[in-house]
């Protein structure tokens, strides 16, 4: 079976707005702000067709919920679930961050680095681990969906807050380590897992985006670093659209694929970029090109290392003459990418170490406020983003590319912290937050 999942988180709230810690009190109210963003949010959600939809009960879950439905203009009814409340942070809420960090230094440090690790009092004396307990909610609430929603395909909305959504996520992609601080999600932001599966155990997970904020101003999030890279993938070529392996052979972009990187101009041209790299292949080139028309002066550098994986005698060919030469080596390319080689190619890992390398030269080569635009593939990317999110270059079919998809890291400034990513494979300006773009081959 298959279900999507699309997380949302509430809308901005009275305690967001003062930089107060909410954490599982339900003092803090929906602002005018957060219903306009639930509105917008709403809108966009509108044209998917959803079958279910389960919401925290605290007040401002609630009221985001509601707010959505109605713009939903149908006759879905709203399951208000405790395993959706936000993390029980004890005596912390209502502080503000300065306030926190100046009365329990220490325990703030510990959950700025590793929230996992922390260790609360409560007023009686007794001491629980929030983040812990709060994943194995997380664990317990999509064991329930699974087992409610195992005869069938559905689309299911969740409507929660910042920490347990971001649990549920690391859930469905098995916990990565300090995987809480490399996902970001703001108010109103929409994520989209969808997940293959006969049982829990079983599943596969597909990160379809994370952290969309396109129907907000602005459109993309907040720059919570001094530096900052755009990752993109080249817009669509005709061996995408027919589902050919491309891998290195120089496909240049089809008409779509002009218009997706023309999108994705408009969608940032009020980005200030620095800097631009991309693969030397024509298909990411041309993108970074049409995407820096809005910025000129910027020199494109071009890195052999973020060229796409090298298929070998698979280059050129459609998924089924594979199927006929290569029948066990495609089934295993599609459950256990990294046990295979290319024949006459590259293998995942070799991808991923070089990917890798780039991602990193490409860091140090930025200096401080500045933001690069990088151009590359489908596995390439794919293996970055495993990188960034703790995951190993095996787990490379948990992450959605879509041509023209358009990525955001921030840089950590800690260290011994991870880069954060700000938000994954926004489509919206291609059309709606559902990523439509050709399903093709690498």
């Amino acid at each position: 079976m298959t279900l999507r999942l699309i997380f949302v988180r509430h809308g901005l709230s009275s305690f967001n707005k003062e930089g107060r810690i909410q954490g599982r009190n339900d003092l803090s109210t929906l602002t005018k702000e957060g219903q306009s963003q639930a509105e917008a949010a709403g809108k966009i959600i509108s044209s998917i067709p959803i079958d279910a939809v389960y919401s925290s009960p605290l007040q401002r879950a609630s009221e985001t919920t509601k707010i959505i439905i109605k713009q939903h203009q149908s006759k879905l009814q709203a399951t208000y679930t405790n395993d959706l409340l936000e993390v029980d942070l004890g005596p912390w809420s209502g502080l503000t961050k300065n306030e926190l960090k100046n009365l329990h230094p220490d325990k703030f440090a510990i959950w700025e680095k590793e929230p996992k690790e922390l260790t609360i009092n409560r007023e009686d004396g007794s001491k629980f681990q929030p983040i812990k307990e709060l994943l194995t909610q997380a664990e317990n609430f999509l064991k329930s969906i699974f087992k409610s929603f195992c005869d069938s395909n559905k689309t299911i909305l969740i409507v929660a807050h910042n920490a347990i959504l971001r649990c549920l996520i690391l859930k469905l992609i098995n916990e990565p380590s300090k995987g809480f601080r490399r996902i970001k999600l703001d108010n109103t932001s929409i994520s989209i897992c969808n997940i293959d599966f006969n049982n829990w155990e079983d599943r596969q997970v597909q990160i379809q985006c994370l952290n969309n904020i396109a129907h907000l101003k602005p459109s993309l999030p907040k720059n919570n670093s001094k530096k900052r890279i755009i990752l993109v993938r080249h817009g669509e070529t005709n061996w995408n659209k027919q589902g050919r392996f491309q891998g290195q052979i120089d496909i240049p972009l089809n008409q779509n694929g002009k218009e997706q990187a023309n999108a994705a101009r408009e969608f940032m041209k009020h980005i200030s970029i620095q800097k631009a790299f991309s693969s030397p292949l024509s298909r990411p080139r041309e993108t970074a090109e049409i995407i820096l028309k809005e910025h000129p002066g910027i020199e494109i550098s071009l890195k052999d290392n973020l060229k796409e994986i090298g298929h070998g005698k698979w280059e050129g060919k459609l998924e089924s003459e594979i199927k006929s030469d290569w029948p066990d080596l495609l089934e295993t390319w599609k459950i256990s990418p990294e046990e295979v080689q290319m024949p006459e190619g590259e293998n995942i890992n070799q991808v991923s170490t070089r990917s890798i390398t780039g991602w990193v030269e490409i860091c140090k080569d930025l200096k401080d406020n500045e933001t690069a635009l990088v151009v590359a593939h489908d596995a390439v990317n794919k293996t970055i983003l495993c990188h960034l999110l703790g995951l190993t270059p095996s787990e490379i079919w948990m992450i959605k590319q879509g041509n023209g998809g358009i990525t955001v890291i921030d840089i950590s400034e800690k260290e011994g912290q991870p880069d954060q990513i700000a938000c994954l494979n926004v489509t919206s300006h291609l059309g709606g937050i559902i990523d439509t773009t050709a399903i093709g081959a690498l």
